[in-house]
């Protein structure tokens, strides 16, 4: 029977994979040190009920980048709030200029009027 090979813990062997990707000796973080590291992330679990062929679909993209399908809709749901604050800025500023536009037209057309007095 062969003996194990002993691998330095150097850098290189981390950076490289040698050492710490092996699932055989992966082991869970305990509970207070994946809540410590959630929230140093600024990260909340939440509960979610999604159809189970969306959740596949993100699967699937997730593999073709790389990536977990979590870490995927996490981006997914950041882009499309950054996209949705974006359009309401938008939208926001378009009422803005309307409503300066329309201020300006009707000091236009009263441009020049003297104002109205009272009669004594």
């Amino acid at each position: 029977m062969n003996a194990p090979v002993k691998i330095e813990g150097s850098v290189e062997n981390w950076e490289s994979g040698a050492l710490g990707r092996d699932r055989a000796h992966a082991k869970r973080a305990p509970k207070e040190l994946e809540q410590q590291m959630d929230e140093a992330q600024g990260l909340q679990a939440i509960s979610i009920r999604l159809k189970k062929e969306l959740i596949e679909d993100f699967k699937f993209i997730a593999k073709q980048h790389g990536m977990g399908y979590q870490p995927l809709m996490r981006e997914a749901l950041r882009r499309f709030a950054e996209s949705e604050y974006k359009r309401i800025a938008v939208q926001l500023a378009n009422e803005k200029a309307a409503k300066e536009a329309a201020c300006l037209q009707v000091l236009a057309e009263h441009e020049g009027e003297a104002p109205m007095m009272a009669a004594a």
